[in-house]
């Protein structure tokens, strides 16, 4: 397959940065774009007895440092970033659409029984959502020497 864009979505886990030798190998193979972008999820405020704590700043500037660290291993690939405020696999489905990205890549966790059930799967709601291919990435179990 060719590849003009891809988007990769990191949510800056061990998990992401195995997605993400995929995702630089592939944009290196087909010459494509590379597009890092994460999700950040607005927090709630919240009140403490008398007390309203307030909203972070938007767009959090440590945040932000975090997404420019991500970068691909292979410096001959083109990337940039994008950082969206919003709810994780809607705004990465949203993000893939308005990139006109060709591939979707993601890390996986790979939860199963009671906590996927309780956390959910982020991963499993953009491959039914997404208009485009999805890779997921599990994370490789290392064995030791």
């Amino acid at each position: 397959m060719h590849f003009h864009k891809i988007l990769f979505a990191t949510d800056f886990s061990l998990t992401s940065e195995s997605a993400l030798e995929f995702a630089t190998a592939l944009a290196r193979d087909s010459g494509a774009l590379l597009v890092i972008a994460h999700i950040e999820e607005m927090p709630m405020p919240y009140a403490g007895g008398e007390m309203y704590f307030a909203q972070p700043e938007y767009p959090n500037p440590e945040v932000r440092k975090m997404l420019e660290a991500v970068v691909p291993a292979d410096k001959s690939v083109k990337f940039e970033h994008r950082l969206v405020m919003g709810t994780a696999a809607d705004d990465i489905v949203r993000v893939a659409e308005e990139e006109k990205a060709d591939l979707l890549v993601i890390g996986t966790h790979g939860r199963t029984g009671l906590m996927r059930v309780l956390m959910g799967s982020v991963a499993e709601s953009v491959m039914r959502l997404a208009k485009c291919p999805v890779l997921t990435v599990k994370q490789a179990n290392h064995v030791p020497d």
